[in-house]
């Protein structure tokens, strides 16, 4: 059976920098499997702008952005296989694909970085009632089809669900010269940044109803029309509030859900509000040389944030290979998410091996104004930050340093909560 040092199982955006990184700290024997027949991701469907001003510190497209970092790893001569469908990890960390070149092959990992993204949730997860006909797309279809193969999806259009990709195809289709009529929204708050409400929809005069879902489906070969309600605290459709819209086109951007089926095979436990792998400070799952980063762990707002964390996995995957397996003793402590605060990345912390300083993502439940973002060891309040607005579609981070544990010998969990005055 061949060896590599680390397999690393994706090629978009985190995979890249997870493979940079990693060469970066030392390590030679890298292999990136990709599914698709090029490097880059979802971002090579993303023509806007917006990419990049973390990271790069400029203003980038989303195929200059994975331009960067293929770029990388050409000039590494980090090895990689396109079309290669991994159909299988083990907790030994033997990585099963398979491509047209070689069919089935077995190959023993030192270390897996999982880096395979996320997909949308499909119209089969809605019960919307209604027939099957064309003209129903999830966003991210649709922006493919327009940006990368060229083809005009629809004239009229309604969108279902406010998230990032959703509420940037309003604009897309809107320069394309189609018509968006609505976009409607289940929760009472949308799921997509701020600045892509303003850039996307209000600069276009497109509206966003809040606490709307489609209750409707109307055509039986091809779509003709859609009635969307108004829901109750209940999500339940409100009687007497049905409008109907007459459109070819509905776009759903109703969520995006974690590619974990290789996880779940390998042994990895899983996160059941992320729908991704539970990991502690290094990224590493509780698997052994098991390591996540990227739309893979948690569905993040920025591709910045996805290489900031990519590049912490391919450093720590390097060490752990570096340094021949050796477990590092330490405590390991829970960071328990409350009070508003749905979950944290990572989910528990060695207060011990720790490098100065880690970054803990989140995101928060409700659109919240005036709370402080609190941090307890044990039942002791270290530090309360004050937030005008806290929102789901914005992911949110605090910073904890290896100093602040020195005075806690005994400490038990970290809680991460929201707080009033």
């Amino acid at each position: 059976m061949t060896h590599h040092d680390i397999v690393i199982i994706g090629g978009g955006p985190a995979g890249l920098a997870a493979a940079a990184a990693a060469r970066k700290a030392g390590v030679q024997d890298i292999l990136i499997l990709e599914r698709d027949r090029v490097l880059g991701g979802i971002l090579n469907q993303c023509i806007h702008n917006g990419f990049g001003l973390h990271t790069f510190k400029e203003e980038l497209t989303g195929p200059e952005y994975a331009g960067r970092y293929i770029d990388m790893v050409e000039a590494e001569k980090i090895p990689y296989k396109l079309n290669t469908i991994v159909a299988d990890v083990s907790p030994a960390r033997e990585v099963t694909y398979i491509n047209r070149e070689e069919g089935l092959v077995t190959i023993q990992a030192g270390a897996v970085i999982l880096a395979m993204g996320c997909r949308e949730r499909p119209r089969g997860a809605l019960n919307t009632p209604g027939y099957r006909p064309a003209g129903i797309y999830s966003a991210g279809t649709a922006q493919r089809l327009m940006n990368i193969e060229g083809y005009q999806v629809g004239k009229e259009v309604v969108i279902l669900g406010s998230g990032d990709i959703g509420l940037i195809m309003a604009r897309r289709m809107t320069l394309a010269g189609a018509k968006v009529k609505v976009v409607a929204e289940l929760m009472p708050y949308s799921g997509g940044l701020k600045r892509n409400i303003v850039q996307c929809l209000d600069d276009y005069g497109i509206p966003l109803k809040l606490s709307h879902t489609v209750t409707q489906i109307h055509g039986k070969e091809r779509l003709t029309g859609i009635t969307i309600a108004e829901v109750g605290p209940d999500r339940n459709p409100v009687p007497g509030t049905e409008e109907y819209y007459s459109c070819d086109t509905l776009l759903l951007s109703v969520g995006l859900i974690p590619e974990n089926e290789l996880s779940k095979g390998a042994g990895v436990s899983m996160n059941r509000v992320t729908s991704g792998p539970n990991v502690d400070d290094r990224l590493e799952t509780e698997v052994e040389g098991i390591y996540a980063c990227g739309n893979v762990l948690h569905v993040h707002d920025l591709v910045d944030f996805v290489s900031q964390e990519a590049t912490l996995a391919g450093q720590n995957a390097a060490a752990y290979v570096l340094r021949g397996k050796e477990a590092e003793k330490g405590r390991k402590v829970p960071l328990l998410a409350e009070n508003g605060v749905r979950y944290t990345v990572p989910q528990t912390l060695n207060v011990d091996t720790m490098e100065d300083a880690v970054t803990v993502r989140f995101r928060v439940a409700d659109v919240y104004k005036d709370r402080y973002i609190a941090i307890y060891y044990n039942d002791k309040l270290i530090s309360r930050k004050k937030k005008k607005v806290l929102a789901p579609g914005e992911m949110e981070q605090v910073i904890l340093k290896k100093s602040s544990f020195a005075d806690y010998p005994d400490i038990s969990r970290i809680k991460i909560c929201t707080e009033v005055e």
